[in-house]
């Protein structure tokens, strides 16, 4: 039976082999920080991925054995041993595993890709993974592997032994020979394999893979056989009572998710913990017939943020953009740009996912409906129909329309184009591969060309350029805030939310940073201006990019430490790369680079560096006081609250793998125990300067008293009411609350924030402004205070900028 779940926190786990130091984070270690969690309240520890994967993985998505427990994490003894020590804790399990692909970067580290490469279609494996074995796949019919540096380069091509065993080598890479194959010259062994190795610049790739990732081979979970397979370990856990919970990571990618997790959801049983990495788009319902509990929280991480930011100084940001980067990048440039690079992507990383779909559609189009259509012209309509596609995947029945309406508004614009969409269409109607392939080439167009390089591009306001975000929208309004959580409370009240993950390219604290620059746009135009006067950027658009992130990592204090220096440095280089403008990962322009490497260090260390200080510091005031209401309002909301690992405290992380690094529990406990007997009233200070010195601590209060509440209240959380609280008075559009209850009449507990903080400041600050409690006393968890009735602003938030009320219990009145 699974453990009620209130609040996960994420762990990102890693053998040695991952770090250079050779220091490793098991499940040794994630036992040793239970007696910390359990003081955290946490509810659920919430693993990455646990199976066996490459050993050098600080993550775990490249699993090379879905069977086995990694042993570099403690083997499967490991798992019993931290599962069994976290149930005497009252704390549960929560896994991340990974359907949709397995890692092939070693071959001989994956045995079933291994002996398809040997055996070929004959493989015991073969229906494993998702290869085109047909003549036409531009390999002969072999399966095509891009790996060759040059054309040609075949010759490089050596006969080797490796563990007794004959095989083929180029350079460090090494593949099978198939048996009774091994004589000959290497030329005449390598023509007998069942696999070709091709120039890795062709785009000749005859297995689908996890996006454009070549060594993520795509997995055929429509087979119950390698579903039972893959999936053997996981019935395993179950039957032993050692997980709550399972989180799928990227279901977009299979053929079927829909049928998949219902399978799935047979294996975890009805009780357990079913949440799922989909990536919804700003106006995309979850199809309320999928058998999972909700979303791993994407959506949610919109509307918190959101929330917080000044809508008014839109305008202000969109003409500096336009001004730094010749675009305003709103709603309709987005659109604009989002639509090219997926055309892009379409054409180039994934044209051999579209070459393939192409073919598939021919086969599956049994009408005369386009047969006089050439290859090209198939090719640019496929691309085209892609790139105009608003979410991951339409054959959700939530979506069922939206293929269709797509293809009816493409064949309006462009009649030149009709027979090609009659074509797709009648191969879609097929309910075969075409329809299938269709789907997953969408979802990894989708991601490759807009969250992995639009978001890369675009530079109104960084903060709102996360997975699932949409920053042409230029915030979200309280009312439109409320509206959604009123839903997720109604229709997914088990959902996950989350501020920061493991794939956020900006930890939590650090958007908050850059979200409080709409509070003073014109301050912040100014800044832009004399920086980039004093250190113009290599590049205009990529610096106005690279600086409101610098802004967002830039410490308050203003000392710069060389291992700030470096990670930023690492950052700025996956990003331009990623952008894909001045310089890519395949053709690295090491000129402009090492020019932008120049400017960041004359950024850290020359004439803008104390100007940047200086503006820092007001920022600072304002982003640490988002920080603590928005984490506020994500434990107190609708949902079940993630946090990722070390983000209790103050954390400055960028995307990955920075946000990776190992976090220093034993201060994290110590506060906790600091807690213990801490008086807020003793510190505070007015403009909340003493959260300066004091914020890691302000901010593991929230998470604590918050994980508290929720465990003593569980019925006004999943399954309870959500309320919108709203303040009067001249200052009232600065709060923001939610009060969650049983229900409307039986409210229990308040959350509230302080938004737009530096405005407030400047304006004069609450003046009359009152929040009306309903009937009883009101006790505030981190400072104790008691309130009762109207109660004024200025006091409810004399010590912090947030509040946790809840209602005390009659006998203590």
């Amino acid at each position: 039976m699974a453990r009620p779940i209130s609040a996960t926190y994420r762990l990102q786990l890693r053998g040695p082999q991952a770090d250079e130091s050779g220091r490793s984070f098991g499940f040794a270690e994630a036992k040793a920080i239970l007696p910390y969690l359990k003081k955290l309240r946490v509810s659920h520890l919430y693993l990455s991925p646990i199976l066996t994967s490459m050993p050098d993985s600080n993550h775990g998505y490249d699993v090379i054995d879905p069977t086995t427990i990694n042993e570099e994490l403690g083997g499967m003894e490991g798992f019993r041993a931290l599962a069994e020590a976290a149930h005497e804790y009252g704390m549960g399990i929560i896994i991340d595993i990974v359907p949709n692909h397995l890692g092939i970067a070693e071959p001989y580290r994956n045995k079933w890709w291994w002996d398809v490469l040997k055996h070929g279609q004959d493989s015991e494996f073969e229906y494993y993974f998702d290869i085109d074995w047909h003549e036409d796949n531009g390999s002969g019919g072999k399966l095509g592997i891009p790996i060759l540096g040059a054309e040609g380069d075949t010759d490089k091509l050596e006969l080797d032994e490796v563990n007794d065993e004959k095989v083929l080598r180029y350079y460090e890479h090494i593949f099978p020979i198939a048996p009774g194959t091994g004589d000959g010259t290497v030329e005449e062994v390598y023509e007998r394999q069942h696999y070709r190795l091709n120039f890795w610049r062709d785009g000749v790739i005859n297995y689908r893979r996890f996006f454009s990732v070549n060594t993520l081979a795509g997995v055929r979970q429509e087979d119950a056989m390698v579903f039972e397979h893959t999936h053997r370990i996981l019935r395993e856990l179950v039957a032993e009572d050692l997980i709550d919970g399972v989180r799928v990571d990227h279901p977009d990618g299979l053929s079927d998710p829909f049928g998949y997790l219902h399978r799935l959801r047979e294996v975890v049983g009805p009780d357990r913990w079913l949440i799922i990495e989909k990536i919804l788009g700003v106006e995309e319902p979850l199809d309320p017939r999928l058998s999972v509990d909700g979303t791993t929280g994407y959506d949610a991480l919109r509307e918190l943020d959101g929330v917080f930011i000044s809508r008014e100084a839109e305008d202000n940001f969109s003409m500096l953009a336009l001004q730094k980067t010749g675009s305003t990048w709103d709603e309709v440039a987005l659109h604009s740009t989002e639509a090219a690079l997926k055309r892009e992507i379409a054409q180039t990383e994934l044209h051999a996912e579209i070459r393939r779909l192409a073919r598939a559609m021919r086969r599956d189009n049994f009408s005369t409906a386009g047969t006089n259509v050439t290859e090209e012209k198939l090719h640019e309509t496929i691309e085209e129909l892609i790139a105009e596609m608003p979410v991951y995947r339409a054959d959700y029945i939530s979506l069922s329309r939206t293929t269709a309406a797509i293809i009816a508004d493409m064949s309006r614009r462009f009649p030149s184009r009709r027979d090609a969409l009659d074509l797709i269409a009648a191969a879609l109607l097929g309910n075969g591969e075409a329809k299938i392939r269709f789907a997953q080439v969408c979802g990894a167009v989708m991601a490759k060309g807009v969250e992995d390089t639009t978001f890369y591009r675009a530079s109104r306001l960084v903060a709102l350029q996360e997975v699932g975000g949409a920053p042409g929208r230029f915030g979200v309004s309280a009312a439109e805030f409320h509206l959604l959580q009123e839903e997720r409370s109604m229709l997914w009240p088990r959902a996950m939310t989350t501020l920061s993950t493991h794939d956020t390219k900006r930890g939590e604290d650090v958007r908050a940073r850059i979200i409080e620059l709409t509070e003073d746009p014109s301050e912040f135009s100014e800044l832009v201006n004399r920086v980039s006067a004093i250190l113009p950027a290599p590049d205009g658009a990529t610096g106005f990019f690279l600086f409101q992130n610098l802004l967002g990592i830039w410490p308050a204090d203003g000392v710069i430490t060389e291992s700030l220096r470096t990670r930023f440095h690492d950052y700025a280089q996956k990003a331009v790369r990623e952008a894909s403008v001045k310089t890519t990962w395949a053709d690295p322009n090491e000129r402009f680079e090492s020019a932008l490497a120049d400017w960041i260090d004359a950024m850290f260390d020359g004439p803008a560096t104390s100007m940047i200080t200086e503006f820092v510091a007001r920022l600072h005031r304002g982003a640490v006081q988002i920080s603590l209401g928005r984490k506020m309002l994500q434990l107190v909301g609708a949902g079940i609250p993630d946090t990722y690992q070390g983000a209790e405290f103050f954390e400055d992380s960028l995307v990955d793998p920075d946000n990776r690094r190992f976090v220093d529990y034993t201060a994290r406990s110590q506060a906790l125990d600091q807690l213990e007997d801490w008086d807020w009233s003793e510190v505070s200070q007015p403009g909340y300067t003493h959260l300066e010195e004091h914020f890691n601590l302000a901010k593991i209060a929230v998470v604590r008293h918050a994980h508290a509440v929720r465990q003593e209240y569980p019925a006004c959380f999943v399954g309870g009411d959500h309320q919108a609280v709203f303040a009067q008075g001249r200052a009232e559009a600065h709060i923001v609350g939610i009060a969650r209850g049983t229900d409307r009449q039986h409210l229990s507990i308040i959350g509230l924030a302080v938004r737009r903080p530096l405005i407030l400041e400047e304006t004069g600050g609450w003046f009359d402004t009152t929040v009306t409690l309903p009937a009883g006393r009101w006790r505030d968890r981190l400072t104790g205070r008691v309130y009762t009735g109207k109660v004024p602003a200025d006091q409810i938030f004399a010590d912090l900028p947030t509040a946790l009320l809840v209602l005390q219990p009659e006998t203590e009145i």
